[in-house]
């Protein structure tokens, strides 16, 4: 399974639930398709979740979970990548590239209103779960690597005014 194919696993998953604002039927849903397919794909769909997982390990994206989130723990921000693989490849890689393009969405328009977190820790689980479903057995240890970069230079973003300026759009939508 290449970049692509698992593209096409979470946008079918997206489509296939019927509401696809729910990242945790999206990430269920995600599940089954990928245990329908042959287990060396589920392995190697590991690996493209978590290179996926990496190439969005950036301090803009971290700082605008943090916005988001009201706060964002190591943790939280694994989980909020995880909610973001699972808005689908269009919305990830335009966040990816400008972070504070997530204002645009319509789901986190509504986050902000209604005060909801934006993370789906179940997204990190796709492949293993989707492997033991499959075959009955966990995913094999050695089957993947997590290759983080490092991080940009970061600022506080507890600092209202660096955030806003770096955030505009995410600031004045999550505004107190």
């Amino acid at each position: 399974m290449d970049t692509g194919e698992f593209w096409n696993v979470v946008e079918e998953a997206r489509r296939q639930t019927g509401d696809p604002s729910d990242s945790e039927a999206v990430a269920e849903r995600a599940v089954a398709l990928l245990a329908e397919r042959p287990a060396g794909e589920i392995v190697a769909a590991q690996q493209v979740l978590w290179d996926l997982l990496a190439m969005s390990y950036r301090n803009p994206l971290w700082a605008a979970a943090y916005v988001i989130n009201g706060g964002c723990s190591d943790d939280g921000f694994d989980y909020f990548r995880g909610w973001l693989l699972l808005q689908g490849q269009q919305v990830y890689e335009r966040v990816v590239a400008e972070p504070d393009a997530l204002a645009e969405l319509a789901v986190v328009r509504d986050a902000a209103e209604e005060g909801f977190e934006m993370e789906c820790e179940s997204a990190l689980g796709l492949a293993w779960d989707a492997y033991l479903r499959a075959t009955g057995e966990e995913l094999p240890q050695d089957s993947f690597t997590i290759r983080y970069p490092d991080l940009e230079p970061a600022w506080d973003f507890d600092d209202t005014g660096e955030t806003e300026r770096r955030l505009p759009r995410l600031s004045a939508l999550y505004a107190e």
